[in-house]
């Protein structure tokens, strides 16, 4: 059933008011914070302009977003997508997933040529907020996920709790006692005794313990099954996940690398590349900081945009275009004043449209050459939504188009940031060998190699099953997978009879 023409003008500005409404309750509060940070990076010496991110992954002036805070909601996750792409590129992949795991929860989205799918709004909790955004979905499934069994089920279940920072898995010593992904992972031998660089020393005989009530109260065989049985709970989960934004929307995962950072993604991606069958899994350098390091690889970014709500039968490529130009030079001036040279800048066009009487839209990119006056722009607009439409749902309708929103977006060029260049080595990666560790893995115990990631080189190629270290985070070759180590400082995980060029 569709919504008549005239009630749905009424919602959109209903959403519109709730939007303004939730800008205005944040507005001082985030513009405070803001002058404080502000202040006391200035008193520490750091006279840089301070930037932040937005939820499109862009960045804005810190005036800018303090005056407009509902457009940073989901800036945390569109840094990891930022950061994921920058690594992808310097990997030589433009298509691909993103997997980010933390501590509490997973958040993936689909980047497609080097460029990540945008969404319109943005949930937060039971608010929903007309925002631009990355499309970033998120599961409650993280290495603080806690394993339990409902006594009504008598069936494990994984998340959405956590034990968060304080008390933390129980294998961290700090008064955790319920079992977690993380003790799941030290119960069955896929992280190292101490983590981040010997600051935290695990307790592999309290994740056990904690384990152990799992396997007695699921009736499963050994502490290592149960463990085996969270892992693969939680990989599903987030399989989930990633379904959600490929092949919900119309695309085979296949057709994808899948790039895992945060500071458990890396010891998940072998799995999550093996159930969703996409090649290779990319491990960034510093994994488990990428989100800021998006930040830093970012274009200055500001939009300008127009709500129209009309039928294409009532608009015309003139007046189309004299709206966006004016979108255009709104959007330009921001960032001029923001000491962008204009002539730097590049513009992307989009539109929000829809079929007539349809209760939601699609964004889709205008290609702005083809309002050359031949009559051929509004056309392009009806053929890219069409395509765009198919590709999600497998069939157009013959039905009048409508346009809701057009949006024009102002990019300031990339900032040149230094690529990380690995010395050159052979394959063999015997250097960074730092010992064996046995893991459990299929049914049973096999020993891995054990790898430190600072000392890997250019070239090397770790074969599973390995356990691979560093600072920030630990990455698990499986058997049967092995890791080449990228040139830009980037593990790519294969199985061993893929093609490499793949």
């Amino acid at each position: 059933m569709s919504l008549s023409s005239s009630v749905l003008p009424e919602l959109r500005e209903y959403e519109r008011t709730i939007t303004t409404v939730a800008n205005a309750a944040v507005q001082p509060h985030v513009a405070r914070y803001v002058a404080n940070l502000d202040a006391k990076l200035t008193s520490a010496g750091i006279h840089g302009k301070l930037c932040i991110l937005r939820s499109d992954g862009g960045l804005v002036s810190a005036s800018a977003a303090a005056a407009h805070p509902v457009n940073m909601l989901m800036s945390g996750p569109a840094g990891g997508v930022t950061g994921a792409t920058w690594a992808a590129e310097q990997a030589g992949f433009k298509d691909f997933l993103t997997f980010d795991m933390g501590g509490t929860s997973t958040d993936v989205a689909l980047v497609q040529n080097l460029k990540p799918r945008i969404g319109r709004e943005t949930t937060v909790g039971d608010l929903k907020v007309r925002a631009t955004s990355v499309d970033v979905r998120t599961v409650g499934a993280g290495g603080g996920s806690i394993a339990h069994v409902p006594p009504l089920t008598q069936a494990l279940r994984v998340g959405p709790q956590s034990a968060g920072a304080v008390p933390g898995p129980a294998s961290y010593a700090a008064g955790g006692a319920e079992p977690t992904v993380t003790d799941a992972n030290v119960v069955l031998g896929y992280l190292p005794n101490r983590l981040a660089g010997g600051e935290i020393t695990l307790d592999r005989d309290a994740a056990h313990a904690a384990v152990k009530s799992i396997a007695d109260a699921t009736g499963l065989p050994s502490v290592e099954a149960a463990a085996a049985g969270i892992i693969d709970i939680v990989n599903e989960n987030m399989l989930g996940a990633l379904r959600l934004v490929s092949v919900q929307q119309g695309f085979d995962p296949r057709d994808f690398a899948l790039v895992a950072f945060g500071g458990a993604g890396p010891l998940h991606a072998n799995a999550l590349g093996r159930l969703t069958g996409a090649w290779p899994v990319i491990i960034p350098p510093s994994p488990g900081v990428l989100n800021a390091y998006g930040d830093a690889t970012t274009v200055m970014r500001d939009e300008a945009v127009r709500t129209l709500v009309r039928r294409f039968s009532e608009l015309s490529d003139d007046s189309l275009k004299e709206i966006l130009t004016e979108l255009a030079d709104s959007a330009k001036a921001t960032l001029t004043s923001e000491g962008v040279p204009e002539d730097v800048q590049r513009m992307v066009y989009s539109a929000d449209l829809r079929y007539h009487g349809q209760g939601f839209e699609i964004p889709v990119t205008i290609d702005l050459e083809a309002f050359d006056g031949s009559g051929g722009g509004i056309e392009s607009l009806r053929k890219a939504f069409d395509a765009e439409h198919n590709q999600l749902f497998n069939f157009v309708l013959d039905a009048e188009h409508e346009l809701v929103t057009v949006r024009a977006t102002a990019n300031g060029p990339r900032p040149d940031v230094t690529v990380i260049e690995l010395e050159k080595g052979d394959e063999d990666p015997a250097a960074a060998l730092r010992g064996t560790q046995w893991i459990w893995v299929d049914g049973g115990e096999v020993e891995a190699n054990l790898y430190d990631r600072a000392l890997l080189k250019a070239g090397n190629v770790v074969h599973g099953p390995a356990i691979v270290t560093e600072m920030d985070s630990t990455t698990l070759i499986l058997p049967g997978y092995a890791a080449t180590v990228h040139p830009a400082g980037s593990l790519l995980i294969r199985p061993l009879d893929s093609n490499p060029e793949n």
